[in-house]
């Protein structure tokens, strides 16, 4: 599958969003509907320090039955925003053309199903705090001319944009960790619960502690399920800490609900045997 044209991926494109009339009703631009934009199946995106995340993107796409999208000099697809389509703080494109498969034809349209896939990778799209949190789904057309040889040269582009289709969640990743202690203990004893809660930082390319964050302790008794035993707020560095007597032997974990802005995790579970 080939490469965008138009830009690197769509940087080139985007870069000139902000002079370019976002509405369907500018002069020159094509009538085109985006529609059903679907953003990582519904799900949020959870990105971490190192590894790009792969992101599907799903949608319906009207077109003028005479327009050819050629994704060279003609380009279609659905990003990824934040701020507003005059002045966008950061964005997503796809780095390859979208798949589309006609469904539906009329004498002047024909309707397409289509998919792509956007890449958020730290430290190259994702770079500070405020990456983390909702997002909005545009769809995009732009279009490229260029005349160029040893004595001539001439290139314009135009760019229009489509905002508010749909919105998406990018979440930091994060980390979280149970050591229940003495190990094995004695029935009746106090047992000391520690963990940390930490989350990805795009701008260190570390995981740091979340202080101030709520975390469900839990205990599962050999044989059994999984029971709330007590709210934690994490501090300093993310830390944890309780005590609990110990009864039976079993499992303990802590468990992050998440945040706006913070993908929920479950801890690995602690195994204590209680003599």
């Amino acid at each position: 599958m080939r490469k965008l044209a138009i830009g690197a991926a769509l940087s080139g494109a985007l870069a000139l969003a902000g002079l370019a009339a976002p509405a369907a009703s500018a002069a020159g631009t094509p009538d085109l509907t985006f529609s059903g934009v679907t953003v990582n199946k519904g799900k949020p995106v959870v990105v971490g320090t190192v590894k790009a995340v792969s992101v599907p993107v799903s949608y319906t796409l009207t077109r003028p039955k005479n327009l050819v999208i050629d994704q060279e000099k003609t380009v279609q697809a659905v990003i990824l925003y934040r701020g507003t389509l005059k002045s966008l703080d950061n964005d997503l494109g796809p780095r390859r053309a979208p798949v589309c498969t006609t469904t539906a034809t009329t004498d002047t349209t024909v309707t397409e199903s289509c998919t792509e896939t956007i890449v958020a990778a730290p430290d190259e799209t994702l770079y500070e705090a405020a990456d983390a949190g909702t997002w909005k789904a545009a769809g995009l057309y732009a279009h490229s001319d260029e005349s160029a040889s040893d004595d001539y040269l001439h290139s314009e582009s135009d760019v229009t944009l489509w905002g508010n289709l749909a919105s998406a969640k990018v979440q930091r990743a994060s980390r979280l960790t149970t050591d229940a202690a003495p190990e094995p203990v004695a029935k009746g004893r106090t047992l000391t619960v520690k963990g940390r809660l930490t989350r990805a930082n795009w701008v260190t390319g570390t995981y740091t502690g979340y202080r101030d964050q709520k975390a469900v302790l839990q205990f599962k008794a050999d044989g059994g399920a999984y029971a709330d035993v007590r709210t934690v707020t994490s501090g300093t560095g993310g830390a944890l800490s309780t005590t609990v007597k110990a009864g039976r032997s079993g499992t303990y974990r802590f468990v992050f609900a998440g945040t706006a802005t913070t993908a929920a995790k479950t801890s690995a579970g602690d195994h204590v045997t209680v003599k």
